[in-house]
């Protein structure tokens, strides 16, 4: 079945560069030179992908992104942007992206993200639906969690940093591991996001519980377990 992507991307030269490189590789692809017209299109047509620039007239990538994550929270956003500060990766992912590119770029990078968030977004049939650990369930179809039958409202980035603590149940999992899986950036010494986030996440997953399950490994990470009886 052939793959479509939409991007989003007010500069006519660098559309045209994606565009011409996706065909290339037996991609086809939308544009659309604003954001209003990219949620527009959106909305009237599905697609599998969406590149997304951020410094774009009428709406800016991160309420275009923040717009279709209202409505569809499994299509891949790959956000592309001139500004490679840690704040901006985080806004962007904050506001629903799934990665993040930043330019000038070479398109063979572009292409290798393009396909592994194509891939990523495949059903696989050896895939369970739900995962559980304790009184834990994240519905993998639906992105709804519930702890002891009780719904969790989980930003974006708090829903993936979740999914990968319930993927590695048990096993202590650096700062560096969460940053490149979760992120998809390399983890800088001296910056607290990681901890940021899991802060974000335990108030919601353990606040109110008398069994804690998100436990810091000092010096290391962190560790999804239930604690000794």
């Amino acid at each position: 079945m052939e793959r479509k992507i939409l991007i989003v991307e007010d500069e006519p030269k660098v559309a045209g560069f994606i565009r011409s490189g996706l065909s290339e590789s037996s991609l086809a692809s939308d544009w659309a030179a604003d954001g209003e017209s990219g949620i527009a299109m959106l909305e009237a047509n599905n697609y599998d992908l969406l590149i997304l620039d951020l410094n774009l007239p009428r709406k800016n990538g991160f309420e275009v992104c923040a717009a279709v994550r209202k409505n569809d929270r499994r299509i891949p956003v790959l956000m592309l942007t001139a500004w490679g500060a840690i704040d901006d990766k985080l806004k962007g992912f904050e506001s629903g992206a799934d990665d993040y590119l930043v330019k000038p770029f070479e398109f063979q990078e572009l292409l290798a993200r393009v396909k592994a968030l194509l891939k990523r977004s495949e059903p696989e049939l050896s895939e369970p639906s739900t995962l559980r650990y304790a009184d834990i369930t994240l519905n993998l179809d639906t992105r709804e969690v519930h702890r002891a039958g009780n719904k969790i409202s989980l930003t974006p980035k708090e829903y993936g940093l979740l999914e990968y603590l319930l993927r590695n149940p048990e096993r202590v999992v650096t700062r560096a591991e969460i940053a490149s899986h979760v992120w998809s950036i390399q983890y800088e010494t001296g910056t607290n996001f990681v901890d940021v986030y899991i802060n974000f996440l335990r108030k919601k997953i353990d606040r109110g519980y008398i069994r804690k399950l998100i436990h810091t490994h000092v010096g290391s990470g962190y560790i999804l377990r239930q604690p000794n009886p």
